[in-house]
């Protein structure tokens, strides 16, 4: 990640509080002498309160992109957590426009974006997501204007 922001020209890193995606953007932030600062509202969807196997799982999440408003008891259904993510979106272009910005986040926390501005992307696009997987969203204003997904490992790879 922190080799393919560097040419990129960013001016603010933000990132859910949760580890795994502040240690994602976290290198690159220290190398470009950058801080992080945490916004809760781009943490990943609370699954609930019950444990759920592998192939639990994967059921849940089909269920819930068949049906933006299922959730488990303490949970969250994707149309909540695509509502608090796009507001946190939103307040950031506000904040920060004309700026480059990276934000680390969580997959299904990610692919709800994408989905707002996307109406093609999809649960099986979902189930194969690349991680870590970049979205370039282009903004004029608050209005998407490009979206490109880059999957960093088979770039990687290829090289």
């Amino acid at each position: 990640m922190t080799a393919y922001l560097q040419d990129k020209a960013i001016d603010v890193v933000l990132s859910s509080p949760f580890k795994r995606s502040y240690d994602t953007v976290a290198g690159f932030a220290k190398t470009a002498g950058l801080t992080i600062e945490t916004n809760d509202d781009f943490r990943e969807r609370a699954v609930g309160h019950e444990w759920l196997t592998a192939d639990e799982f994967n059921a849940y999440a089909a269920s819930q992109w068949a049906d933006f408003s299922h959730k488990l008891p303490g949970g969250e259904c994707l149309s909540e957590v695509q509502t608090r993510n796009l507001a946190a979106l939103k307040d950031a272009l506000t904040r920060y426009s004309g700026k480059n910005i990276v934000i680390g986040t969580h997959g299904t926390a990610l692919s709800t974006i994408v989905l707002h501005y996307d109406s093609s992307y999809s649960f099986a696009e979902w189930l194969v997501m690349p991680m870590p997987w970049v979205v370039k969203m282009t903004f004029e204003g608050d209005t998407c204007t490009s979206i490109e997904k880059t999957d960093l490992l088979a770039q990687h790879k290829e090289a």
